[in-house]
């Protein structure tokens, strides 16, 4: 990298354009750690994490650091030694970026990139990444006005928060900083997005009203990122969805019919008609969701939080499987949804076959595989094991479902 003395204005431009740029830019992952160790065990599991949201987004992950401190740097969070150290190590390491997993304070984030500007690189937090993830993937017209409003929460305490009047402009016969003009442009600009989103949301409602109409069975498929969401829908459905294995590949929210063709029962020998079953696939969930992400699609949950019956896909062949869990249902419950669920074990073909020995007080149980033990752990659960991938016990997936629309 050619490190020639550049201009304010100029190192500003360069940090600016870094992230709308599409070339692999390379990128250091950054965190605080307390000395827990359970703590820490967790935590690095959201390193781990992070390097996947970055690799979503395109780029590549060279180098992580972690402090080891219970306490972050108020000005910087991040020590400043250590974040001399790193930035001697981007330079050397021609480095861009340097991601924080944490959501950082105004200031914090604002210090970071003034002692970046002369190598030329940039610092976001984990909900920019997140942000511009959303931007870089969003189709619908409602889909980038919800990233715009959620982007326009995060940057609004970044504007007004940092303790410093830019130069002043004259306005309508009188001065005002570029501070106060920013903000009135933004609080224009959310009340505007939000105009918008009405809209968008009454049309919804309408058609709500008209699947309520034609007694339409609706079902809501919600699951952690990546664990199979799409692929269950294409298979249940026949339909094609973006189905990717990454995070995020589902950004929006997109409404397929399930048709289950006439039979009989064996057991009564009555005649069952045809049915048809739209399900319902929206955006992912993820660990510590920002507030300001979930009201900003908020309208585009409503579809799914009035369905009939939840399906909540969980990917069984996933060692962080239980955590994952919690985090779906923790989300779940600050939206409040409350209708019927079918927990969806999915991947089980990739599960390994072993011998495990439970024991109860005196009793004993083995199993034989790990099907068999998550069969007998979530049992409460109403759960049903599948392969979405390879369509194996959809039928029975699509039993369970007939069963909560009679």
């Amino acid at each position: 990298m050619n490190h020639r003395k550049k201009s304010q204005r100029e190192l500003e431009q360069i940090q600016q354009n870094l992230e709308y740029s599409w070339q692999e830019l390379r990128v250091f992952v950054a965190d605080i750690l307390p000395e827990d160790v359970l703590i820490r065990k967790t935590m690095e599991d959201r390193m781990i994490e992070l390097e996947n949201l970055v690799n979503t987004y395109g780029w590549v992950v060279i180098v992580k650091h972690i402090q080891n401190k219970s306490v972050p740097d108020y000005k910087t969070f991040i020590w400043e030694w250590r974040l001399d150290e790193i930035i001697e190590e981007m330079q050397r390491e021609e480095s861009n970026v340097l991601i924080l997993w944490n959501i950082l304070k105004a200031k914090q984030i604002y210090a970071i990139n003034e002692k970046l500007k002369p190598i030329w690189a940039k610092a976001w937090d984990r909900i920019d990444l997140i942000l511009k993830i959303f931007e870089r993937n969003a189709k619908s017209r409602e889909a980038k006005l919800q990233i715009e409003l959620a982007s326009i929460k995060h940057m609004w305490p970044r504007i007004f928060d940092m303790g410093m009047e830019l130069w002043k402009q004259w306005w309508k016969g009188s001065w005002e900083t570029n501070t106060e003009i920013m903000k009135r442009h933004l609080q224009r600009r959310e009340l505007s997005i939000r105009k918008e989103l009405d809209t968008y949301a009454k049309v919804r409602q309408q058609h709500r009203q008209g699947r309520s109409r034609k007694w339409l069975f609706t079902v809501w498929v919600v699951g952690y990122t990546n664990a199979g969401k799409s692929t269950l829908t294409n298979s249940l459905t026949n339909k094609w969805v973006l189905a990717e294995d990454k995070l995020f590949a589902t950004l929006g929210t997109s409404v397929w019919k399930m048709f289950v063709e006439a039979s009989y029962d064996e057991k009564t020998w009555v005649y069952l008609p045809p049915k048809e079953v739209l399900i319902n696939d929206t955006i992912w969930f993820i660990r510590e969701l920002p507030p300001m992400l979930i009201e900003a699609f908020k309208s585009t949950l409503e579809d799914s939080i009035e369905s009939d019956l939840l399906l909540h896909v969980i990917d069984c062949s996933d060692p962080k499987m239980e955590l994952k869990i919690d985090v779906v249902e923790e989300i779940l419950e600050k939206i409040e949804a409350k209708q019927d669920r079918v927990y969806v074990f999915n991947k089980f073909d990739l599960l390994p076959e072993w011998e495990f020995t439970l024991w109860e007080g005196d009793d004993k149980k083995i199993f034989t595989s790990k099907k068999d033990y998550l069969m007998e752990k979530y049992k409460n659960l109403n759960p049903v094991f599948i392969s979405a991938a390879n369509k194996d016990n959809l039928e029975v997936l699509k039993e369970k479902i007939l069963s909560f629309s009679k």
